[in-house]
């Protein structure tokens, strides 16, 4: 079975959350879907996306695995972004959580799965 993500963020001012998120994905959105919608592709069939919804925003939770967390991290620092936290939990996975204006959550994740 072949699985595709779109995974939606409720935003208040798309505008302040596009500047944001393109920071944090390192890059413009890959679509712009009129005026208060925008998608950026992270991998193949994996798409995130941030959408006008003043009611709904700031309750979004998505975590991110990727294999160099340091990288992602350090990459996010030089866009200005810094960690909220920085987590180890005890099987050695390791988190890094971001927080958009609104407060809706980003985390990337990496390290072992099964330590």
């Amino acid at each position: 079975m072949a699985i595709d993500l779109y995974a939606g963020i409720p935003v208040t001012d798309f505008a302040a959350a596009l500047e944001w998120y393109s920071r944090l994905f390192g890059c413009p959105p890959d679509l712009l879907a009129g005026e208060s919608e925008a998608v950026w592709d992270l991998a193949e069939h994996r798409s995130v996306y941030i959408r006008v919804q003043p009611t709904h925003a700031g309750h979004a939770m998505h975590n991110i695995f990727v294999d160099d967390l340091d990288a992602v991290i350090d990459e996010l620092e030089k866009q200005g972004l810094q960690p909220a936290k920085l987590e180890t939990y005890p099987n050695g996975v390791r988190k890094a959580t971001y927080y958009d204006p609104d407060g809706n959550e980003t985390g990337f994740g990496g390290g072992p799965l099964d330590t």
